[in-house]
């Protein structure tokens, strides 16, 4: 179900929870109107309402921490005020993230430290072995995209206006994932995806090429919850398989010859809708197509070709191994084009006719899993 800041419902009836009292409807709807006036408003983190003492003000950094710290979340280590010029915020910090965040959502922050530990358990899942870092990654999340606008153009430098072109999501830029509130569910997916550029761009000695980041983080963009506990859904992504399916059907299908030497400035560049459709649809796919295709015939090589580029083994001249290590190099088309077809002949084969003939296979069976007639 999505969720968004439009369903007040559900804080409410977090913000609730917190009275420690048992409240009427009526005193309950006064709670709620008094929350509402005092929002932006300067004063004490607790209130008093009908006789009702100590409740506890969720629109405040001091009153919000102090609920968070009554939740006893397992994954939650610490959380504090975070004094910024946008809005009262948060510092949260879990075993391997700091979030700085204005959005003092109940149901949001209740979830998000353990979102994205969960999401830090599945990035490792991705190789042979977890590795364990050293230091803690960087979140920003604002309750608006003004305040997330207005962020950017003081920490992306020159590169603020791209990211400010982004019409609903997040960006991954000098080490940190930087969104806003888009809805529960949109949100996390976000965070979700950027989180793994960031995961792969702190650990990995060699930067990824194009098809092969782009298309793991979209492994982590669909979750589901158990218990308090996240998983990942990457077969349930409905976003890329119905990009995926009008790339199909529309005949739209970039080969993959091309697909593995793109980069997104490729398709973004021709301002094109369906082939920006095509190249995040079919790189999902083919990284899919790599892990679960012929009962996991190339998962092995899969992992391997990710585990050499966390170690920096990758086989390059010194030139694309120079761009391949500093981030601070731009990675060229040139540089894109050449890796990534080079890497996935060494990795995978070189045999494209047999192993796209495999791969469209694969496509039209994960779009038409119950087995209709798939033929066009």
């Amino acid at each position: 179900m999505a969720l968004s800041r439009q369903h007040s419902r559900l804080p409410v009836k977090i913000q609730f929870l917190v009275f420690g009292e048992r409240v009427g409807v009526r005193e309950f709807s006064l709670i709620f109107i008094v929350f509402v006036s005092l929002a932006g408003c300067s004063g004490t983190d607790k209130i008093e309402i009908n006789g009702i003492n100590n409740i506890q003000r969720l629109d405040t950094g001091a009153g919000m921490a102090a609920y968070l710290q009554g939740q006893a979340l397992h994954d939650l280590k610490s959380v504090e005020v975070w004094n910024n010029s946008y809005a009262p915020g948060l510092k949260l910090t879990t075993t391997h993230y700091e979030i700085f965040t204005t959005l003092l959502e109940p149901f949001v922050l209740r979830g998000i430290s353990g979102f994205i530990e969960s999401a830090y358990r599945a990035y490792n899942s991705q190789l042979p072995e977890s590795i364990e870092t050293k230091s803690k990654f960087t979140i920003y999340l604002f309750a608006q995209r003004s305040q997330w606008e207005n962020f950017t153009k003081s920490f992306a430098d020159e590169q603020a206006e791209i990211f400010c072109k982004i019409k609903a999501g997040a960006y991954y830029h000098k080490g940190a994932c930087v969104v806003y509130d888009i809805g529960i569910e949109r949100t996390f997916s976000a965070l979700g995806h950027e989180g793994w550029h960031q995961f792969n761009g702190s650990c990995f000695k060699f930067r990824l090429p194009s098809w092969l980041d782009e298309g793991v983080a979209m492994l982590f963009e669909t979750h589901g919850s158990d218990g308090g506990l996240f998983y990942f859904e990457p077969t349930e992504n409905m976003y890329r398989l119905d990009g995926l399916k009008r790339t199909l059907i529309k005949n739209k299908m970039i080969p993959l010859k091309e697909l593995i030497s793109m980069n997104p400035g490729d398709v973004l560049a021709t301002d094109e809708t369906k082939a920006v459709m095509a190249f995040y649809s079919q790189s999902y796919a083919l990284v899919r197509f790599l892990q679960e295709a012929g009962y996991g015939r190339w998962r092995g090589v899969y992992r391997r070709l990710l585990l050499d580029g966390l170690t920096g083994d990758w086989e390059l001249d010194e030139v694309n191994k120079k761009i391949a290590t500093d981030r601070n190099v731009p990675k060229t088309v040139l540089w894109n084009r050449i890796v990534g077809r080079g890497l996935f002949e060494d990795y995978v084969g070189d045999n494209f006719e047999q192993i796209e003939k495999e791969y469209l296979a694969f496509c039209r069976q994960i779009i038409y899993p119950s087995g209709v007639n798939t033929k066009y």
